[in-house]
């Protein structure tokens, strides 16, 4: 199994590379970076690019670790005993599979995404070393030993919210997913925009890196609000000469919203533009 990037994704040397030796060494890998760098997109371009399932486990503050493996619902089995629902005598009627279970019974190697670790309590980490590390965990409820019949693809993502333990981080093999460069930038533009006029995505850039540059922003846009505010202008069929009017006539940039999101970074665009523009006559 190797991942080489797919069509629809550009991938780096550095990123393929980090992707293939966590496959190799069939250890997780922690991706880290900016969001809307593309961390959750890679989980699935790399099921897509193997060829495997796609699993999924959304993080979010409440999730707990155990949620992962299973869930018993007591609850739901005491009403049904009070109403005399013969399902009752069987416990396992009332386990909720989660999603390491699933991925452990897979009979292919999956790609198990564990999205946004970092939302969840700091313990959260520390409560999957073992199952992480024997790719087996036991049901008390049934008395069973859920064992994996292949060791799933793991990719766990972080937006850096919250320090990750020293002991779940000697356990995965780490990539930050550096911001790209414009280069790079281009490359991913033209895969999601291949009939895109070249005239437009230059001036486009110039703007989008002239805003990110912009010391003081509280929220830098990222790749997926480019691509969000090209989409826009070739709706609008706004050219790239309606762009070049931000340096001649306008200080912000059409259909800005796309890329700055709150007004504190508006107004602070606003002003540092308009010095350069003063300092440049």
């Amino acid at each position: 199994m190797r991942f080489e990037g797919t069509d629809s994704y550009v991938a780096t040397h550095d990123l393929t590379v980090a992707v293939n030796a966590a496959i190799v060494l069939e250890r997780p890998l922690l991706v880290k970076g900016e969001p809307g760098t593309g961390k959750t997109v890679l989980a699935e371009e790399i099921a897509r690019g193997l060829g495997v399932e796609l699993l999924t486990w959304h993080v979010k503050s409440t999730t707990k670790a155990a949620q992962g493996l299973y869930e018993y619902d007591a609850v739901s089995r005491l009403r049904d005993s009070q109403l005399g629902d013969p399902r009752v005598s069987d416990i396992s009627n009332y386990i909720r599979k989660g999603k390491l279970w699933e991925a452990f019974t897979r009979d292919k190697r999956p790609v198990l995404l564990i999205d946004e670790i970092d939302k969840a309590d700091i313990e959260f980490p520390n409560d999957l070393l073992l199952e992480l590390d024997r790719m087996e965990f036991f049901v008390y409820e049934t008395g069973e030993t859920i064992k994996a019949r292949q060791r799933p693809i793991l990719i766990i993502t972080s937006n850096n919210e919250k320090e990750l333990p020293d002991a779940f981080l000697r356990r995965c093999f780490f990539h930050y997913i550096r911001f790209p460069d414009a280069e790079t930038m281009q490359q991913i533009v033209d895969v999601h925009f291949p009939h895109i006029k070249k005239n437009l995505v230059s001036e486009a850039l110039r703007l989008f890196f002239e805003i990110r540059d912009t010391p003081g922003l509280r929220k830098k846009p990222s790749t997926s609000e480019l691509l969000d505010w090209l989409k826009l202008l070739m709706a609008e069929d706004i050219g790239p000469d309606v762009l070049r009017e931000h340096e001649a006539k306008k200080i912000i940039p059409p259909l800005h919203g796309a890329l700055l999101k709150n007004e504190q970074d508006i107004h602070l665009f606003e002003r540092v533009a308009f010095l350069n523009r003063r300092e440049t006559r």
